[in-house]
């Protein structure tokens, strides 16, 4: 469902990022509305749906930041959203509320973007100890490098 890999192992840049987790966020929002009308699964849905759509968001404000550090702390957040999305999936689950195979391909998706945001966030703070953009975990499947930062004209600060 969520798939984009190529040679059996995910590379990501920011356009395709993005799109993987608004399609993740699409999927949360139809999870959560076929939801049966309970109180449980509403209250544990209203808490999925915050978590899971603020994955993207958060992402997208990343790809904004002003500076290396500014990227790790907003994919930190991106890292904390996605893992709390991932843990209301598992307690919808696991109280019964739907059946389990119902989330597990979105479960996935989940802990891939939770992978894959973890990694960034490793090769951003490898690169910043380092100090320069060269030899840090060069696997990291979200090449939002800090290349694209030096690259970018500063901003102007009202």
């Amino acid at each position: 469902m969520f798939a984009d890999t190529k040679g059996g192992r995910s590379r990501l840049d920011e356009r395709t990022f993005k799109e993987r987790t608004k399609r993740f966020a699409l999927a949360v929002v139809k999870l959560v509305e076929a939801l049966p009308r309970m109180r449980t699964a509403g209250v544990l849905g209203r808490q999925l749906l915050r978590a899971g759509t603020s994955v993207g968001a958060n992402y997208r404000a990343a790809c904004r930041g002003r500076s290396a550090p500014d990227v790790v702390a907003k994919l930190a957040i991106v890292e904390e959203e996605a893992d709390e999305a991932i843990h209301w999936m598992e307690l919808l689950a696991d109280s019964g509320v739907i059946a389990a195979d119902r989330v597990t391909s979105l479960r996935n998706e989940g802990n891939e973007i939770l992978e894959m945001t973890v990694a960034s966030i490793t090769t951003l703070r490898s690169r910043n100890r380092a100090g320069d953009a060269e030899g840090a975990n060069a696997a990291s499947p979200i090449h939002n490098s800090i290349e694209s930062l030096r690259s970018r004209s500063p901003k102007s600060k009202i």
